[in-house]
């Protein structure tokens, strides 16, 4: 993927159904931890372009990192943009360590479908087996249609949450 845009888009998916038990903020982080050790690659020119950053065994590490440095950056980025007034949100531990789990997984499964370098099961296994499960152009389309109708779905879910009004038991 060209970085971390198209990774987006099944984090909205995820975002619009689990609402609250999950951090797009630090989801999108996750993307971005993920992609610093190819970019340092692209620039200098030295090293494996989706190296050990895009193994599971890696996306662990990193997520754990994501996780732990997100929630403060996710709390402090929602203060300055003004949805967190005097620090109200507090992002449970348990949705940093989720929201970050799930986007450095889905991370390396989507880069494992385009990228012949990425070695997904390192160390344990050498081969890409994901490698052209769909094509590019597919990938490409899945991730910006999620991105779409995650985003008309969570709109709509909260529309639904708020109408919903629960029957009084005690007519």
């Amino acid at each position: 993927m060209p970085f971390t845009p198209f990774h987006m888009g099944p984090g909205v998916v995820v975002k619009s159904l689990l609402q609250g038990s999950f951090s797009l903020m630090i989801f999108g982080w996750a993307q971005i931890v993920m992609d610093i050790q190819p970019l340092i690659v692209l620039i200098s020119g030295d090293g494996h372009l989706h190296g050990f950053t895009h193994t599971y065994v890696g996306a662990t590490i990193l997520a754990v990192f994501s996780a732990l440095s997100g929630k403060y950056l996710a709390e402090t980025g929602l203060f300055l943009l003004g949805l967190n007034s005097k620090w109200q949100v507090n992002i449970k531990w348990w949705v940093c360590f989720f929201s970050a789990f799930i986007g450095t997984f889905s991370h390396v499964l989507l880069d494992s479908i385009m990228h012949a370098d990425v070695a997904p099961f390192f160390p344990f296994a050498a081969e890409n087996s994901l490698l052209s499960l769909i094509s590019v152009k597919s990938l490409h389309k899945a991730c910006l249609y999620s991105f779409l109708i995650g985003s008309v779905l969570y709109f709509v879910v909260i529309s639904v949450m708020r109408s919903y009004k629960p029957k009084n038991l005690e007519s």
